[in-house]
């Protein structure tokens, strides 16, 4: 059976799932850890795909590709509520 919520009732209906999540979450933290570990081990193997390089070194590059990816993640964020409020600028910051 073909899903007819609207784009709205769909979004509308992500959130309250997101809301009573976190909602219902007393450490929000320890429910995120594993895939921030995840994560963290992607960046490992990507900058260091045989696990040769000094730990120190393969620590700043994962922890300077962890911050990329943040930034990344806040500039989608800034873009789409720019799109949501009708905003035409363009996002230099």
């Amino acid at each position: 059976m073909p899903d007819t919520r609207t784009p709205a009732d769909k979004t509308l209906s992500a959130q309250i799932a997101a809301n009573t999540r976190w909602g219902n979450t007393t450490d929000r933290s320890a429910a995120t850890s594993a895939a921030r570990r995840g994560l963290r081990a992607k960046f490992e193997t990507q900058v260091d795909p045989d696990g040769t390089m000094h730990p120190a070194e393969r620590e700043r590059r994962v922890e300077s590709l962890m911050k990329a990816h943040m930034q990344r993640m806040t500039l989608a964020a800034k873009r789409a509520r720019q799109r949501k409020s009708g905003a035409t600028r363009t996002v230099n910051s």
